[in-house]
């Protein structure tokens, strides 16, 4: 396989209160990651929408509960309002009465666009589910479910969905809120995700935790990290010993506490991207910075070199 001319662009948007909110258009498709929207942020995703050629989005990918990635009313507007085909929705059980109520309209979201005969598909991103993909062993424009493998009780941040979008031409991998120590380790294990992630959104909004940890950095190396957090917030995210093992392992980090994020391909759309830092309320850059992807570096290499490398022992076929 070589790589492929795809236009992709990331943006990760400042909120003005707790919370996130990502987008990511690649091969056509326009992904919207968590169900946040503010006065603050929806101006943008218009702009956004508007810079990709669409009108509604493809995709509202929803990584947890919490009401920092989804919100009752703002998951209303986006639904009504951006007519997503396909809802991928937490997999574990709501544990608030407002989650529960997200649910709720997930489902009459999906029965209403079945009665005016519109094409809705809504999928439970939970253990099940994951296990009857088919595991993709090689390099390729698929994007990747690693987990809920399987559930924690009582452990919401850790059911968390982590997903690999990998269908652009640079590759951004989505943690939501998952902390655990042997998660962590399960991704560093994974071939494909610690060679190929070059957009890293940081786990629980930057917070000092083991998916956030020098061993985990180190091992997956991303181009950059994006953290998305509030200008003034309570929690001091991203932590300063997360900014320290950055610049340590000389991984650069952008974050919406200054403005929205934007990253987009360049010409032609097959191994570099540019990474922004806006100023708030602004188109004025607070920083630039230029990389080549990952994947196009392995997927310069021969077919004999790369069965090696993601099937170490294989022999050829008898």
């Amino acid at each position: 396989m070589t790589a492929r001319s795809v236009i992709t662009r990331f943006r990760a948007y400042q909120l003005g209160q707790a919370g996130s909110s990502f987008s990511l258009f690649a091969d056509g498709r326009f992904t919207l990651i968590e169900a946040r929207l503010t006065d603050i942020s929806r101006p943008n995703v218009d702009q956004e929408l508007k810079e990709c050629g669409k009108a509604v989005i493809d995709v509202l990918h929803i990584t947890g509960w919490d009401q920092d990635h989804c919100a009752m009313a703002d998951l209303e507007e986006i639904l009504s309002g951006y007519k997503p085909t396909t809802v991928e929705y937490p997999g574990y059980p709501p544990h608030s009465d407002t989650a529960k109520q997200c649910l709720k309209i997930i489902q009459s979201y999906q029965t209403a666009a079945r009665n005016q005969g519109r094409s809705v598909t809504c999928i439970a991103i939970n253990p099940d589910y994951v296990k009857s993909l088919k595991s993709t062993e090689e390099l390729a424009y698929r994007d990747v479910l690693y987990h809920p493998r399987y559930l924690f009780d009582g452990e919401s941040n850790n059911n968390s969905t982590i997903k690999l979008f990998r269908r652009g031409c640079f590759n951004v991998a989505s943690l939501g809120d998952v902390e655990d120590v042997n998660l962590g380790a399960y991704l560093r294990r994974c071939k494909i995700f610690k060679r190929e992630v070059d957009v890293l959104l940081l786990a629980h909004h930057g917070a000092d935790c083991p998916t956030n940890s020098k061993t985990f950095l180190e091992a997956t190396q991303p181009k950059i990290a994006i953290c998305s957090s509030q200008h003034s917030n309570q929690f001091d995210h991203p932590k300063p010993e997360v900014r320290q093992r950055l610049f340590d392992l000389g991984i650069p980090i952008m974050t919406t506490k200054t403005g929205d994020v934007i990253i987009r391909s360049l010409a032609p759309h097959s191994h570099k991207f540019r990474a922004v830092n806006l100023i708030a309320n602004s188109t004025k850059i607070s920083s630039e910075r230029d990389f080549v992807t990952r994947k196009s570096h392995w997927l310069s290499m021969n077919a004999d070199t790369l069965r090696n490398l993601y099937r170490p022992g294989f022999k050829g076929l008898p």
